[in-house]
């Protein structure tokens, strides 16, 4: 497993060793003592699957103290554009945000530490997503950020005219109305 560090402090690409022969491909996406050798000592209770249609997006969404989450994200079909905002007030990236293709073929994931809001753009027909969790979902404690507030500058590599997004993540406040409780 390498893992690749983005700028932002816990943030990290991970890419797993792939064996591929005439038959496919075997990787471990997760091997606990691995992510240990890493420095990556994260207990994950929960695994979320997601199936998303070209042009969705979702996000971006955090669960705040104590229910803080963090994430290994993975494509598991299609493309998406994996997207977090770092809401750690005191954080040097504050309101800065990291975007990555994951995609089905290049197998890579991204691991996302608690104080980060996370979404993702689906940029193919049908894509499936698979995240591990470290807590579980307590909807007492969501919580969420305007995608397409411009102070982010995010490029969802979606036409704002195309663009899939809930009802719910459409009212999400913007950084600047918006008060981390990280």
């Amino acid at each position: 497993m390498k893992l690749t560090e983005t700028g932002f402090q816990g943030l990290y690409v991970l890419e797993p060793s792939v064996f591929q022969d005439e038959r496919g491909f075997f990787m471990e996406s997760y091997n606990a003592e691995c992510f240990k050798e890493l420095g990556i000592d994260t207990v994950f209770v929960q695994d979320n699957h997601s199936r998303s249609n070209r042009n969705v997006i979702r996000g971006l969404h955090f669960q705040n103290p104590p229910f803080a989450q963090t994430k290994l994200i993975r494509t598991l079909k299609g493309i998406i554009l994996d997207v977090v905002v770092d809401i750690r007030k005191t954080s040097a990236t504050y309101g800065k945000s990291f975007s990555i293709e994951l995609t089905s073929e290049n197998k890579k994931q991204l691991f996302i530490p608690p104080g980060f809001a996370h979404g993702f753009a689906a940029l193919t027909n049908d894509v499936e997503i698979l995240y591990k969790c470290d807590q579980f979902y307590n909807k007492r404690s969501e919580g969420g950020l305007l995608y397409n507030d411009l102070s982010l500058d995010i490029d969802w590599q979606i036409d704002d005219v195309q663009a899939i997004v809930s009802d719910k993540d459409k009212v999400n406040p913007k950084l600047s109305e918006f008060n981390s409780m990280f």
